[in-house]
């Protein structure tokens, strides 16, 4: 007898769904309709395979709004805030779908001096099947920066949604379905932790791609290790934004508060440590502060969608109003299973609040000397997802950028990289590594396949053959020398 377990909206209790407690035994049979899925998906060819995609983008539009509204009841985000997310993944699914060919498509390559007689080609194939472990707190567009591209690839997938939005998995899968009938190319299959275990663990999963917090994801790749199964993991983040003196601090104090805030601080990509130089940071805090005021949880934005997250998020903000100031908010400002804005500024830079990820609608904001000094305390962090630099000097933001320890860095706007398809998405450190999105998050899930083909015999130079003599050796030699034997100055 299969057990069912609740979806709930957060913000009322209510019960959105019920689904299914799939266990090894389903999940390894959902693998196996993969398996043989994924030797038809893949002999479709890149040119099938995008009309099929774009098939399924379309399929997504057109339930847009009844997406969005499942997405707003799974997670308590705006509805507002869910078609946003779905438009991006569209976007992306696009992208994907016209641009596998071009990226993963055979292509001839150069082969230097000493393979004048070869040709050679580089191509990259489908792995088979992945597997695809997601968050909640984005539940359309994150997994969908690897099920899209993944798909695109050539491979099938099987996706193990959270258990705090499984029915928008679900969905996903059936909307798939529609555009693509023919084989189980992509399946749900939704449970808790031993769900996601089992998907892990199965040796015919070629790849995983995991979305969650560092602690989870070492115990996913201690599962992948049992099979050498390589994993892409997209982890935790305590990203930082800069304020320059020249920055525009209206523009600047805009895309803090909606970085920070927005999806009630539920955003791995979301900013949570703020660095002011001292120039400015009196006129910014003010914008800041002013702007705070008018926010509200339960309309601006959602709940805390996962319960558990409270305690931390008041651990953090507890901790920080007795080391810092309190600007806005504070300790009263939990009210589960909503929580308002918090900014707290002159916490200590070894306070939990500034060195472990929150995740909810809190900021911390520091005083620097200079934007090097803000570069610094950036970086001083194990996290390195994204980050956010304010400057009217391109210049000399673009260096700050390319400087900071991040995988992305978003110059006078906010998180607006995650909305390029072209540019890869991903981290270092406890943020993970690995990469999806654009090229990068294509070749993420193929596999480099070279080949060399000898065209003519090279005259008087066999040099791979047991009956190679002296003068061939001497030829060689004196070949090398004058390609490479020359210093440059």
């Amino acid at each position: 007898m299969t057990t069912t377990f609740d979806s709930l909206n957060p913000a009322t209790g209510e019960v959105v769904g019920s689904h299914p407690k799939q266990g090894p035994e389903a999940v390894r049979a959902a693998v196996g309709r993969a398996d043989e899925a994924a030797a038809w998906w893949a002999g479709l060819g890149h040119a099938e395979r995008r009309r099929r995609l774009l098939d399924y983008k379309a399929v997504i539009t057109r339930d847009l709004r009844g997406l969005a509204r499942l997405v707003h009841e799974e997670t308590g985000k705006p509805v507002g805030d869910a078609t946003l997310e779905i438009v991006l993944a569209i976007t992306h699914v696009d992208w994907a779908a016209r641009n596998a060919q071009k990226v993963l498509g055979r292509r001839r390559v150069a082969t230097g001096m000493i393979g004048l007689n070869l040709s050679a080609t580089l191509e990259y194939l489908p792995l088979g099947v992945v597997g695809v472990i997601g968050p909640w707190n984005y539940p359309v567009f994150t997994p969908m920066g690897s099920i899209a591209y993944a798909l695109a690839a050539g491979n099938a997938v099987v996706f193990k949604p959270s258990e705090f939005t499984p029915g928008v998995g679900v969905r996903l899968a059936e909307l798939f379905a529609e555009a693509v009938p023919e084989q189980p190319v992509f399946q749900a299959v939704t449970g808790l932790g031993e769900t996601g275990a089992a998907l892990a663990a199965d040796p015919r999963v070629r790849k995983i791609a995991f979305t969650g917090s560092t602690a989870t994801a070492k115990r996913v790749m201690a599962a992948c290790a049992e099979n050498l199964t390589p994993i892409v993991a997209e982890c935790g983040g305590k990203d930082a934004f800069i304020v320059d003196a020249d920055a525009d601090l209206r523009a600047a104090a805009d895309a803090c508060l909606w970085g920070a805030m927005s999806n009630a601080g539920q955003t791995c990509v979301g900013v949570e440590r703020v660095y002011v130089v001292d120039a400015v940071y009196e006129s910014f805090m003010r914008e800041l502060s002013e702007r705070a005021a008018g926010v509200r949880a339960g309309e601006d934005y959602g709940p805390i969608t996962m319960p558990g997250q409270v305690e931390v998020i008041k651990r953090h903000i507890d901790d920080a109003a007795k080391a810092g100031r309190v600007v806005t908010g504070g300790p009263g400002a939990v009210r589960p299973p909503f929580v308002d804005p918090v900014i707290v500024e002159d916490v200590p830079e070894d306070s939990p609040a500034v060195r472990e990820e929150t995740f909810g609608p809190t900021i911390t904001v520091r005083r620097t000397r200079d934007a090097q000094e803000a570069l610094e305390l950036a970086n001083a962090s194990a996290y390195g997802l994204g980050g956010t630099i304010f400057s009217r000097d391109a210049r000399r933001a673009s260096e700050l950028a390319r400087l900071m320890r991040s995988g992305m860095t978003a110059i006078n706007s906010v998180i607006s990289f995650a909305g390029v398809p072209a540019l890869p998405f991903g981290g270092v450190g406890d943020s993970g590594f690995g990469r999806i999105h654009g090229a990068d998050g294509l070749r993420e899930f193929a596999r480099p396949k070279a080949i060399s083909r000898q065209r003519f015999a090279m005259p008087g130079m066999n040099l791979t053959s047991f009956s190679r003599g002296p003068d061939e050796l001497e030829r060689l030699i004196r070949l090398v020398t004058f390609l490479h034997g020359r210093r440059k100055r």
